[in-house]
């Protein structure tokens, strides 16, 4: 069994923490082999907590994705839970005014627009500014620290949901991320991280041994994660990407489409990995909520030749080409900056192509030095 940075920690490190006031900064996915939480497992280890953090969803990660969460009082702790996804994205001075220390403890889906390495970025930037030290505790990138895919975050396309220029999936763990991060973007924090024990780069979310949390709402089991970096995509257009179903991100569709041929046209591509079926769904909340959507759920049947960013790219592709008079690109996003989905893909080229009728394929091609380049930048970072 893989051994988290949390159970080093807590098994062998307290010392690090000995007299000091922590701020903890984690989410319900932060857990022991026990399913002990990361609060519970510090405190039971001697740690003083004096203030704790959440990310987007929430310390208790029940709100919705995208919805602001407001500051708390935590009602068993009695501690303050100040939220990294509200009026502030960064800890301000006075959430930091009781804290000597920050660790940070966050199971990631090691893909860049999920949010929580936003989170990490301006935590490290406001404890460099503010001289606080930072201990990070390293957990598995669940679909595998080997595979790169996607194109490099462009200058000018910064948000939260890609905050440093890296692919849509990097194969890093946060530990390494933070390294990668505080040195590259200079953010100049004091920063440990407390690496994992058994850990291997070719090794998926199952093979690791550890308890599978839900790490928000829309990502229930560890199959979410893995088609995840490309489903995602539909985030940025009219077609609903599942949420408000059982399986959010494992289908998408739309009232006006029909999922018999989408289906028979993807499989017709013979993309490695992954067979698609049709599928009706009715939205409970989110797009399309309360209409009876056709689409396809993708099933993943061989993960190591699975290309999840490229099989996202072409399904998004296929519902336009299916239906060009009702598919449409999202203009803004709820951050109210330039289209959404080019914020996910870090590039305005993947929407202009697929807009324009141009074949996926070229379109992937033309990422695949960034994924080179991006592979030499990161190996001085890597830990495994």
């Amino acid at each position: 069994m893989v051994r988290t940075g949390l159970e080093i920690l807590v098994s062998e490190q307290m010392a690090r923490l000995r007299g000091e006031r922590v701020g903890l900064v984690t989410h319900p996915a932060a857990v022991l082999p026990d399913l002990r939480a990361a609060d519970e497992a510090l405190l039971a280890a001697g740690a003083r907590l004096t203030a704790l953090f959440g990310p987007e969803h929430g310390f208790d990660g029940a709100t919705a994705d995208g919805a602001a969460v407001d500051h708390a009082l935590h009602p068993r702790l009695q501690l303050p839970v100040f939220s990294l996804y509200g009026a502030e994205r960064e800890p301000t001075a006075a959430m930091l005014a009781n804290v000597d220390r920050l660790v940070f403890d966050m199971q990631d889906v090691g893909v860049r627009f999920y949010t929580f390495l936003s989170t990490l970025y301006y935590l490290l930037r406001s404890a460099g500014k503010a001289g606080i030290p930072v201990i990070v505790l390293d957990r598995p990138n669940p679909i595998n620290g080997s595979a790169v895919e996607g194109p490099l975050l462009e200058p000018g396309l910064e948000s939260f949901v890609g905050i440093v220029p890296i692919p849509i999936r990097h194969g890093m763990t946060l530990g390494e991320l933070a390294l990668f991060m505080n040195d590259s973007a200079a953010l100049g924090a004091d920063l440990t991280v407390i690496p994992m024990h058994g850990w291997r780069r070719d090794q998926w979310f199952e093979a690791t041994g550890l308890p599978w949390v839900p790490t928000s709402p829309g990502i229930p089991h560890v199959e979410t994660a893995v088609v995840y970096p490309g489903t995602c995509f539909a985030e940025g257009t009219n077609l609903s990407e599942g949420r408000g179903t059982t399986l959010p991100f494992e289908v998408v569709g739309a009232p006006w489409l029909d999922g018999y041929r989408l289906a028979q046209h993807l499989n017709g591509l013979d993309l490695p990995g992954v067979r698609f079926r049709p599928v009706h769904f009715v939205p409970a909340d989110s797009k399309h909520a309360g209409q009876r959507c056709q689409g396809v759920q993708v099933h993943v049947v061989d993960r190591n030749e699975f290309q999840a960013v490229a099989s996202g790219l072409h399904v998004i592709a296929a519902c336009r080409e299916q239906c060009p008079e009702h598919f449409s690109f999202l203009p803004s996003s709820w951050e109210g900056q330039p289209p959404h989905f080019d914020l996910l893909a870090g590039t305005v080229d993947l929407r202009v192509g697929i807009a324009a009728g141009v074949p996926v394929n070229e379109l992937v091609a033309r990422w695949r030095a960034d994924e080179a380049r991006f592979r030499a930048h990161r190996a001085p970072y890597l830990l495994y």
